[in-house]
């Protein structure tokens, strides 16, 4: 007999919950990894994720086969027919557990209950772990039993329910020998055939796959960097941040393996000892926060705004503004150099992801699904749950959003963050012969656009036009 362990976003063998419960069985183990073509469609995953994922399939398969675990490859067009292939599958192997690690959105849920549904009916145990969260959903509330709204209050909650529990991650799992059969190693061309029917788009020179390269730029990041990450990450000339979001989106790294080192590196401290960990700890819990919300608050899920009374923002649909904020050629320097860096990296610094989404939202006032939708369409690190998340935060529709009326002026977040220019420079070349004080705010040039919208008057409408909208309801 046989465990089936359905690998998602987890493609590492370390701390994996769902791949070390299953080893833990002593029985065979034989691993699976199920593309959907009609989920890359409906995610609009990113070309550069799509082939981080194929790439990091090949790191899988070798250190599935290190421990004798076959993996198999099921490639199907849509969701329902999931469920019956993983059945398939199970009969072939004569599986009598399946194991995977939860993933939360309200699609991948509905395709997991079908899928326990269907396995359950043929005598198969299936049991769902949690690896995305180090803190399952469902397990953070504040007095009246609710889920929290607002990060801050969220946040000491969690470190409540974390700190005294041991955050060692899990280890290799136990070589297997109970396999009743061996097949051949899944071959590279296996492999790549799951993705025939899309678009890829190679950055391996960028972004090396596996869990190995995770760790080792973890290792890296609190070696040289995290000490000083709450004064240098919102720099984005300067390497002041971890660079490992890729890897969590994918699953080669967990966030507990990364809390794990970072409290090795703090003799155990988790706040007040050092400034940089501790800050960079809070950013792994937002991460965790927005895990949440979507379990908590799944209207998010169906491209619906947290704040209901919002969806009466008079919202633009101006495709030739929107062309111009995806081009990077908005005619703002710092946001046409972010856009561009997305654009050719797959990647975009965390503070300019703020500044050009509040651009696009209050300043162009186009609906911010549209920017979601794009990122997702060109993030290597694209995460629903994240994406979500920081958009809504962005346009003052989401759970714990900016006020209405805060919106980041971006000359200033340039002038402030990027002070000589060094950023803008490397991504918008045209704009480097000008001095420090220019750069941000350029003189008309022949090459260079103006920009596309009057900053301050739009700010003044958008102001104008949330302060008009009916007030949130407090039950709906």
């Amino acid at each position: 007999m046989t465990a089936l362990v359905w690998l998602r976003h987890d493609l590492r063998v370390r701390d994996n919950p769902a791949l070390f419960k299953a080893a833990e069985l002593g029985q065979g183990v034989v691993a699976v990894y199920v593309h959907c073509e009609a989920y890359v469609r409906l995610h609009t995953v990113a070309p550069v994720q799509l082939d981080f994922i194929r790439r990091h399939l090949h790191v899988m398969a070798n250190s599935l086969a290190e421990l004798n675990i076959p993996l198999e490859l099921i490639c199907v067009k849509s969701p329902k027919d999931i469920a019956p292939a993983l059945l398939q599958l199970a009969r072939k192997w004569k599986v009598e557990h399946c194991f995977f690690n939860a993933e939360y959105p309200v699609n991948e849920l509905n395709r997991d209950l079908a899928v326990n549904q269907l396995l359950r009916d043929e005598g198969i145990l299936v049991k769902r772990c949690h690896d995305r969260c180090v803190v399952p959903p469902g397990m953070i509330r504040n007095g009246q039993g609710e889920p929290y709204k607002v990060f801050t209050a969220f946040k000491k909650k969690w470190l409540q329910t974390v700190m005294p529990v041991s955050m060692a991650p899990l280890g290799l799992p136990a070589v297997q020998s109970g396999v009743s059969v061996k097949p051949h190693v899944i071959s590279v061309a296996e492999i790549d055939a799951l993705f025939a029917a899309h678009e890829l788009r190679d950055l391996s020179s960028l972004w090396p796959a596996g869990e190995q390269e995770a760790n080792q730029r973890l290792d890296f990041f609190i070696e040289s960097a995290i000490n000083h990450y709450q004064e240098r990450r919102d720099f984005p000339a300067i390497a002041g941040t971890s660079s490992l979001s890729p890897y969590f989106a994918v699953g080669s790294l967990s966030p507990r393996q990364a809390i794990s080192a970072v409290l090795v590196h703090t003799q155990g401290e988790w706040e007040g000892g050092n400034a940089g960990a501790s800050c960079w700890i809070s950013e792994l819990i937002w991460r965790e926060f927005y895990q949440h919300v979507v379990v908590d608050y799944p209207k998010v899920c169906k491209r619906n705004a947290m704040q209901s009374h919002t969806e009466a923002f008079p919202w633009q649909y101006d495709k030739a503004l929107f062309a111009a904020w995806c081009e990077g050629k908005t005619g703002i320097p710092i946001v046409d150099a972010a856009m561009r860096q997305l654009n050719a990296t797959g990647w975009m610094h965390n503070r300019l992801r703020m500044v050009v989404a509040m651009f696009l939202t209050k300043n162009c006032q186009i609906d911010w699904r549209w920017g979601e939708d794009y990122f997702m369409s060109q993030l290597i690190d694209g995460d629903f749950a994240a994406n979500n998340g920081g958009w809504q935060w962005s346009a003052s529709t989401g759970t714990d959003a900016a006020p209405y009326f805060r919106i980041f002026n971006p000359i200033s977040q340039s002038e402030r963050f990027d002070p000589e220019g060094a950023f803008i420079r490397t991504w918008v070349p045209e704009l480097a012969h000008l001095s420090n004080k220019q750069i941000h705010n350029p003189p008309k040039q022949l090459h260079y656009p103006a920009p596309i919208v009057d900053l301050s008057a739009t700010r003044k409408s958008t102001i104008a036009l949330f302060a008009q909208l009916p007030p949130e309801r407090v039950a709906e």
